[in-house]
């Protein structure tokens, strides 16, 4: 884990990301948001059928408690919905609605944060110290750095979530995040510079050179 966090590399092959800029907006998308938008409410339950699981999977990186993360997921489409006069159809829906929901877990962040809550804290026996980071599974990997990324602001855990979860490159984050891409560079590298501290704090650091 640490070899990946000090090298940039993708920590986990996660569908969603990296997205095609060249995709269009299928013909069933396109008929579904038009009768939307007419207010056919059965037009908007078939998209909502159609990317709820893909939401859901995006929203995970967002928390783990299942009651929050249904929530989480209502208040994208919910958005979506209210914004959808918006959408201009130059790219495929999906892309769009990643930026929604992106915009509304980092949302959930900011005022979990304003409140001053955080995810339980980091356990020792959770980051089993006695095996060498170069061990541990994909799964074992994400979740260490999803408890190692609660300990980071909002915007730390939002660029570096992009950037290893969802294998989003400056351009992808710079959309979704609404950032320009210089600071989306800047917050990379900071917010990387922090993660790597907490790893070698809980012992996920290299001992040695080798």
């Amino acid at each position: 884990l640490y070899v990946i966090l000090t090298t940039g590399g993708p920590l986990v092959n996660i569908s969603g990301g990296g997205m095609d800029p060249t995709e269009t907006v299928s013909e069933e998308d396109q008929q579904d948001i038009a009768e939307s938008l007419a207010g056919n409410g059965e037009g908007y339950a078939r998209l909502v059928r159609r990317y709820q699981d893909k939401v859901a999977a995006q929203m995970w990186r967002f928390t783990r408690d299942a009651v929050v993360l249904d929530q989480l997921v209502q208040d994208v489409f919910v958005e979506a919905y209210l914004s959808l006069k918006g959408f201009r159809g130059r790219a495929p829906f999906l892309h769009w609605l990643r930026r929604v929901a992106t915009r509304v877990g980092f949302r959930y962040w900011k005022s979990r944060a304003r409140k001053e809550e955080r995810e339980e804290p980091l356990k020792e026996t959770s980051l089993n110290r006695s095996a060498a980071p170069e061990t541990l599974t994909p799964v074992e990997a994400a979740d260490t750095l999803y408890r190692l990324l609660g300990k980071l602001p909002p915007a730390d855990r939002l660029v570096l979530t992009l950037f290893y979860f969802e294998q989003c490159d400056v351009k992808e984050i710079s959309d979704r995040a609404n950032w320009s891409q210089p600071l989306v560079k800047v917050r990379l590298h900071r917010a990387r510079k922090k993660l790597k501290s907490l790893l070698e704090e809980a012992g996920m650091g290299r001992e040695q050179d080798g």
